[in-house]
């Protein structure tokens, strides 16, 4: 496992070039692992120009490796704030370079700027997102969309792993089976032992409807397969505690007290699968916005990403928030460096 790192710019049209400059001007960052930038050494050249004055420390591209990748002749011209094809077929020529140079060897993880999925399929490219791509290049159908954030005021990590991810919500009773929750708690396990070391975790599921269907009363999903699907898979993993299905309306009162610090780290859970998007992203968003690292687990390679969009309406004015994008770079880095350790 190679200790160093890829970071793609993202859409160039959005913070990603920004956000990736005020990162790395923390010296840190790149005295633990090696670092090197995926994209159009232009771009952050321009972008560095339009930051000098922005009031905060920001990374010199001189300073920094860069893996230009050259954008075709022809396109429409790239402007900041506005979102084009040509920003979509740049943020997808960056990603494929830096999988393919992972996938080679070079590289032991990806931390991935934000896009514009739109863009992507303006440009021709029909993805629901990164991840999609990003798994379908490592020949992988196991992997999953899980949320690690750690807390400044408790230095408590809260861990949130997505069963569904990016579906209609009328998708969400179907997609559900007892055989994708036996994939995604098997990838959350060996997640928790292989990069954060527990080996006998405590894992919190919730449940599908309010009051978790309430004995039938209120749904029927909870009675008809998940509580029978818990009862299999607590005899399937004895050495882990796991709790469910919690009612979505009360999972998150203990992770919340325990990020805040009105409770003790272990009487929270250090890990929870939420069945849907925003069951598991509003609170994520809530307690964690600006530090939030979205990670895909299951690959062959580390893959990191902040948990924020490409922002065009802020672009360009210098006052993006960069800590998500810090926090994804220090998770990857931290993950990169164990795994290179184990191997």
């Amino acid at each position: 496992m190679k200790k160093r790192l890829a970071v793609t710019l993202g859409d160039p049209a959005g913070i990603g070039p920004e956000v990736i400059l005020k990162a790395l001007a923390d010296r840190t960052l790149t005295a633990k692992c090696e670092i090197a930038v995926v994209g159009s050494r232009q771009t952050l050249e321009q972008t560095y120009k339009y930051l000098e004055n922005c009031g905060e420390p920001i990374a010199d591209p001189d300073d920094i490796t860069v893996l230009d990748v050259d954008r075709p002749l022809g396109e429409e011209p790239i402007s900041l704030g506005v979102g084009n094809v040509a920003s979509g077929a740049a943020s997808f020529a960056d990603l494929e370079t830096a999988i393919a140079r992972t996938l080679a060897g070079e590289f032991g993880g990806i931390v991935t700027g934000p896009i514009a999925k739109t863009h992507w399929k303006a440009a021709g490219h029909d993805y629901p997102g990164q991840t999609e791509l990003l798994a379908e290049r490592a020949g992988v159908n196991r992997f999953g969309m899980m949320f690690v954030a750690r807390s400044p005021h408790s230095n408590w990590t809260l861990r949130t792993l997505l069963a569904t991810t990016h579906i209609p919500l009328s998708q969400v009773p179907k997609a559900l089976t007892p055989e994708l929750l036996d994939l995604k708690l098997g990838l959350l396990i060996d997640t928790l032992r292989r990069d954060f070391g527990i080996d006998r975790p405590k894992i919190a599921v919730a449940g599908l409807n309010p009051h978790s269907g309430e004995n039938g009363q209120l749904g029927t999903e909870e009675k008809d397969w998940l509580i029978p699907w818990f009862e299999r898979q607590r005899d399937r993993y004895p050495h882990i505690q796991l709790d469910g299905p919690i009612p979505p309306d009360t999972l998150w009162v203990k992770p919340g007290q325990a990020w805040y610090g009105r409770a003790k780290a272990e009487d929270a859970h250090d890990a929870y699968i939420a069945l849907y998007h925003d069951q598991g992203l509003i609170p994520v968003k809530l307690m964690a916005f600006d530090r939030a690292v979205n990670a895909t687990i299951g690959l062959p390679f580390i893959r990191t990403s902040p948990d924020h969009g490409t922002a065009f309406d802020i672009a360009g004015r210098g006052i993006a928030d960069a800590s998500s994008m810090k926090a994804a770079i220090e998770v990857a880095i931290e993950w990169v460096n164990r795994r290179g350790e184990i191997h």
